[in-house]
């Protein structure tokens, strides 16, 4: 996979040399690469920025440095890649991080590890300026998205955040795969608790199940812990979640908290996630 970010602050991205992504850019795993937007500038001052058409506070990223580096980054000396498209290769994909944006999530990142390309923009100040995203749909797939209902100063933070997220699906960049498979989101619930050595912590024990060798038990106090966590913690997740994909045991602890489950989906009753049933450790 190729990753391109386009930021003005590029060392605000050296983290991207750390951890497993780092060591994933030095395997070949991902060929990723931090582009200075300042680097597409001409005149003396490298302006990027100017002030907002039709007043108003702030400031607006400038179209033209932008235009020239989404071009260069592509690998078109003329313009966005047509030669990409025209072959019937996929459009690189271009990431805005905006709180405008449709919202990231794991299924997003699932979704863009299948990609072969993706472009990272990090706008600053009150944004880029919008025809910047219009030209740039003519050939990029062109994604505005956001971390959250929250601002923040500028679109590094979250493109730290949605890199590691889409980058360590990237196969061969975790060590173990199976552990993307229990990770909270992965099946719509949140993950359950875990616990190492020693069983007995400042007078806090592991739950007694974990330590009994019953792989089947341990598999379903995971289960459970999963929708007890969810419904404390994330409600919402439960309203979404396929009650296909519920069995008898699921079924059994979601009515001891209060959820009812019909063929329309998953609905709250009163009190509702508020710790009914068995719960392992408070948290």
């Amino acid at each position: 996979m190729r990753i391109d970010v386009i930021s003005i602050f590029p060392e605000y991205l050296a983290a991207l040399d750390l951890s497993l992504i780092g060591k994933a850019r030095r395997d070949g795993l991902l060929q990723l690469q931090v582009h200075d937007l300042r680097g597409w500038t001409t005149d003396r001052h490298r302006t990027v920025d100017d002030t907002p058409t039709g007043g108003g506070a702030g400031m607006v990223m400038k179209p033209e440095p932008w235009a020239q580096a989404l071009a260069d980054v592509a690998g078109a000396a003329d313009g966005l890649p047509g030669g990409a498209a025209a072959d019937g290769a996929r459009r690189p994909v271009l990431i805005v991080p905006s709180p405008a944006g449709e919202v990231f999530t794991q299924a997003t990142a699932y979704e863009l590890a299948g990609e072969e390309h993706l472009v990272f923009a990090c706008g600053r100040y009150e944004g880029i300026d919008e025809r910047v995203l219009e030209w740039a749909a003519e050939q990029y797939t062109v994604r505005p998205m956001s971390l959250g209902d929250y601002v923040l100063n500028g679109g590094e933070v979250a493109v730290l955040a949605m890199v590691e997220a889409v980058g360590r699906l990237v196969p061969g960049v975790v060590g173990n795969p199976e552990s993307l498979v229990e990770e909270s989101h992965s099946d719509g619930l949140l993950e359950y608790p875990v616990y190492t050595k020693p069983a007995l912590w400042r007078d806090r024990a592991v739950p007694e199940v974990l330590l009994s060798g019953n792989h089947a038990a341990i598999a379903r106090w995971r289960r459970d812990e999963q929708l007890r966590r969810t419904a404390r913690r994330r409600p919402d997740l439960l309203e979404r979640l396929d009650p296909a994909v519920l069995d008898k045991g699921d079924r059994a602890v979601l009515a001891a908290l209060g959820w009812s489950v019909g063929v329309d989906g998953l609905r709250p009753g009163p009190g509702a996630g508020l710790g009914a049933g068995n719960e392992a450790v408070a948290e």
